[in-house]
């Protein structure tokens, strides 16, 4: 009989425990949201599939009117190397202000690329985990803020032959 005791006794002590830990995982902020960033993704990810260009594809598409290329790299990275005519906008600073400031017509074409997207240098596009593609995080924040219009440089290019314009924003640095 005591050792029923005993064993209910720690049940119970257990049971009170992982409930603890659960009422430790469930801390409320209604400013994060996973479930619903995973299910957005999951639509994002299905309406990506055929929204990814070839090289040359990117370049027709960047040279028609009205269209942006953005490139969602740090300023430094930018600075060091980008595609001509891009706007930068770090990806930390996308926000509901600065995209209603720089693309206020969410029907706007938007062109993105990102690190995955060249190689052969390194400093300027540093190689990132595939499950980490700044594309990927860009496409999903642009369409999780209404942007359909979105369409992403698809192949991994080398610098030294892409038929992109890379620039510096340093004088005298053109490359291509």
């Amino acid at each position: 009989m005591k050792l029923r005791y005993v064993l209910a006794l720690l049940l119970v002590i257990w049971t009170a425990s992982l409930v603890d830990a659960q009422a430790l995982t469930k801390i409320p902020n209604p400013s994060i949201d996973m479930k619903g960033y995973l299910r957005v993704a999951s639509q994002a990810a299905e309406y990506r599939e055929k929204r990814r260009l070839t090289e040359d594809q990117f370049i027709e598409r960047s040279k028609q009117k009205n269209v942006i290329v953005l490139d969602a790299r740090s300023k430094q990275k930018y600075d060091e190397l980008h595609i001509k005519g891009a706007v930068n906008l770090s990806f930390p600073d996308i926000t509901v202000e600065s995209l209603a400031r720089l693309f206020p017509n969410k029907d706007q074409t938007i062109l993105i690329y990102c690190n995955n997207n060249f190689q052969n240098a390194e400093d300027a596009f540093p190689r990132k985990m595939a499950t980490a593609s700044l594309n990927l995080s860009t496409y999903i924040a642009l369409y999780t803020y209404g942007y359909r219009n979105v369409y992403e440089l698809g192949p991994l290019l080398d610098v030294k032959t892409t038929k992109l314009e890379l620039v510096s924003s340093e004088p005298s640095s053109v490359r291509n």
